[in-house]
C-alpha cells in the first residue's frame, strides 16, 4: 500500500507516531598541525531538527550514546536510539545528512529512502512515522524527503506466497513552513505514485503483460487523469504502414498494439510536447537468440514505454500546462516460423526501408515508426526513451543513461530536467562519419552497424526518422533495472525517466529552430 503523508508544526517530540526519525549531519574539522605534520580532526557532528529537541528530552544522552557508537552522521547512516520510555514515538531513528552545507535535494531523497528502510526492519511497531526535515529553503526538502520515503519503501511481492510487506502506512512531516509544505507532499505523492507504477509493470512477468495486458493496465490507470488513450491493433497498424512494428511482432502468439495518449490541458498553447517509449514486453532476441543468461531480465525491455506512460498519469495532478502527446508501440520478440529473420527488408511508415541482419536490434525498428508518427503530428520537440543498447551500458554503467540529439538547447533542457530530479544522463555524441556504419547494399538503411560505437549508431539509426523536430533520444538500457538496491531506487524495475518527464513536462519550453 502507498505511504500517506500528512504535515505537522508541532516539536518533533510531541508528535504521536510509532517510530520518529531525526537528521544528524557532520561538517569536517579543520585540519590542525603536530610537530609540523598535518593531522585531520574528527568530523564535528551537527544536530538536525528534532534531534536537539530528542537530546533534551533524553537530557543531553542522544549525544553521549552518539559518541559511544562513533556515528559521524555520514549521508546514508541510520541507527535506532533507546529511548527509555521518555518520548511519545516508541522508537528513534537517526539519519546522517552529511555536511549540511552541501546536502542536496537528491541527498535527502537518499536519507528519506534510509528512514524506510530502518522502519521497514522495525517489523509491525512502524505503522506511523513522524519524520522532521533538514531545512532547505522553500519546499524541496520536504517534497524530497517524501520522495525518498515512499520510492525507498517500494515493494513488489504481488507473486510472494507469504510476503512480508512493510507494515509503515502513515508518514507525518514535522516541518513550520506552513501551506506550501502540504502541497509539495502531494507533488511527492502524484510524483512517485507514477514511478511505483512503472516499477510495477517493469517487474512483472512477460506472461502477465502482454501487448494487450499493458493496453488494458494502461487504460486503468489513466481513467480519470486527463489523458485521452488511443489503440492501434494489427489490423489498423498494417492501415497505418507501421512496418517496423508488424515486423518485430511477427513471431510471437501475442499481437502488437500501439498507443496513442494525448493529455490537452484547458488553455494549452502551443505545439506539444511528444514522449516516445519502446514497449519490448519480452526480448528474446527473435531469431538472433539471446543466451538464456541475456533473457532473464529481459522483461525489463518495455522500461521506456512503463516511463512514458508512468508519466502521462501524473500530468494533470501537477498542473501540467502543456500539451503532451505519448506513442508507445507495444510487442513480443520471438522465434517462430512466422518470425523475421536476418535479411529481411521492412518498410517503415516515413516510406524508409531497413535491412534487418539482427532480430535483436528491434527496439530500434518500433522507435522508428512511433518517431515517424511523432514527427508527423508536428511536435515542438521529441524525447524517447528507450532500454535500446548493452554498449551503452558498458559506456555509462548502470546508474547513468546516455543522452544523444538533434538540438543542443534541448538536450540541455532534457540534460538539466534529468539533474534536477536526480536522474543521472550524459551527453552522447552522433558523429556523422559514423552514418556509413549503418547503410546496406540491398536497403535504405541496416539495423546493425560495427561493434565499436554501438550505442551511436543505434542512436543515427533512430535519427533517419525524425523529421523537423528537435529530438532527445535516451538511453536507459542501464538505470532502467538494477541488481540491487541504491538509495532510493530499488532491485528490479527502477522507473527511471518519469521523474525526469514530468519535470521537462513541468518546466518545458519549446526550443526553437
Amino acid at each position: 500500500m502507498p505511504l500517506t503523508f500528512a504535515v505537522s508544526s508541532s516539536p518533533a517530540d510531541r508528535v504521536a507516531a510509532d517510530l520518529l526519525a531525526v537528521p544528524v549531519g557532520s561538517t569536517p574539522a579543520p585540519a590542525g598541525s603536530t610537530r609540523g605534520r598535518a593531522r585531520r580532526a574528527a568530523p564535528k557532528r551537527v544536530l538536525g531538527p528534532g534531534a536537539d529537541v530528542l537530546d533534551a528530552a533524553l537530557a543531553g544522552g542522544l549525544e553521549e550514546f552518539l559518541d559511544e557508537v562513533d556515528f559521524e552522521g555520514k549521508l546514508g547512516d541510520a541507527i535506532s536510539v533507546p529511548t527509555g520510555g521518555k518520548l511519545r514515538a516508541k522508537g528513534v531513528i537517526v539519519v546522517g545528512i552529511g555536511d549540511p552545507a552541501e546536502l542536496t535535494t537528491d541527498g535527502l531523497r537518499r536519507a528519506g529512502a534510509t528512514i524506510a528502510r530502518r522502519a521497514t526492519k522495525a517489523g509491525s511497531l512502524a505503522t506511523t512515522l513522524a519524520a522532521a526535515a533538514p531545512e532547505i529553503e522553500g519546499a524541496d526538502a520536504a517534497q524530497a524527503v517524501a520522495e525518498g520515503l515512499a520510492l525507498g519503501s517500494y515493494q513488489f511481492l504481488e507473486y510472494k506466497r507469504d510476503p512480508s510487506p512493510t507494515q509503515l502506512r502513515r508518514v507525518t512531516l514535522v516541518d513550520s513552513r506552513g501551506a506550501g509544505v502540504k502541497a509539495a507532499l502531494d507533488r511527492a505523492v502524484a510524483i512517485t505514485d507514477a514511478v511505483c507504477w512503472a516499477r510495477d509493470i517493469v517487474n512483472t512477468p512477460s506472461k502477465d503483460k502482454t501487448p494487450a495486458d499493458v493496453v488494458a493496465e494502461a487504460r486503468r490507470l489513466l481513467r480519470g487523469r486527463g489523458v485521452s488513450v488511443q489503440v492501434f491493433d494489427v489490423a489498423q497498424l498494417r492501415q497505418k504502414r507501421m512496418g517496423g512494428v508488424l515486423g518485430v511482432g511477427q513471431g510471437s502468439a501475442q499481437t502488437p498494439r500501439f498507443l496513442r495518449l494525448t493529455y490537452a490541458p484547458t488553455g494549452a498553447r502551443g505545439k506539444a510536447l511528444a514522449l516516445v517509449g519502446k514497449g519490448v514486453v519480452f526480448d528474446s532476441g527473435g531469431l538472433s537468440l539471446k543466451p538464456a543468461g541475456g533473457m532473464e531480465t529481459m522483461k525489463c525491455d518495455m522500461s521506456g514505454a512503463a516511463a512514458v506512460i508512468g508519466a502521462m498519469s501524473a500530468l494533470k495532478q501537477l498542473g501540467v500546462k502543456t500539451k503532451v502527446v505519448a506513442y508507445v508501440p507495444l510487442v513480443e520478440n520471438m522465434p517462430s516460423g512466422t518470425a523475421i529473420r536476418p535479411g529481411d527488408v521492412l518498410r517503415i511508415r516515413n516510406g524508409k526501408t531497413v535491412e534487418v541482419l539482427n532480430t535483436d536490434a528491434e527496439g530500434r525498428l518500433i522507435l522508428a515508426d512511433a518517431l515517424t508518427l511523432a514527427s508527423e503530428d508536428k511536435p515542438a520537440a521529441i524525447v524517447d526513451l528507450a532500454t535500446l543498447t548493452g554498449a551503452c551500458v558498458v559506456a555509462l554503467g548502470d546508474k547513468i543513461a546516455g543522452l544523444m540529439g538533434n538540438d543542443e538547447a534541448w538536450a540541455a533542457q532534457v540534460q538539466q530536467a534529468s539533474e534536477r530530479v536526480g536522474e543521472r544522463v550524459w551527453p552522447l555524441p552522433l558523429p556523422t562519419d559514423y552514418r556509413r556504419g549503418i547503410d546496406s547494399s540491398v536497403a535504405d538503411i541496416k539495423n546493425i552497424g560495427p561493434r565499436e560505437g554501438g550505442a551511436l549508431t543505434a542512436g543515427l539509426f533512430l535519427q533517419e526518422f525524425v523529421d523537423g523536430a528537435p529530438w532527445v533520444h535516451l538511453d536507459i538500457a542501464g538505470p532502467a533495472f538494477l541488481s540491487g538496491d541504491d538509495g532510493y531506487v530499488t532491485k528490479g524495475g527502477t522507473g527511471f525517466g518519469v521523474r525526469t518527464l514530468l519535470e521537462l513536462a513541468a518546466t518545458f519550453e519549446a526550443p526553437s529552430r
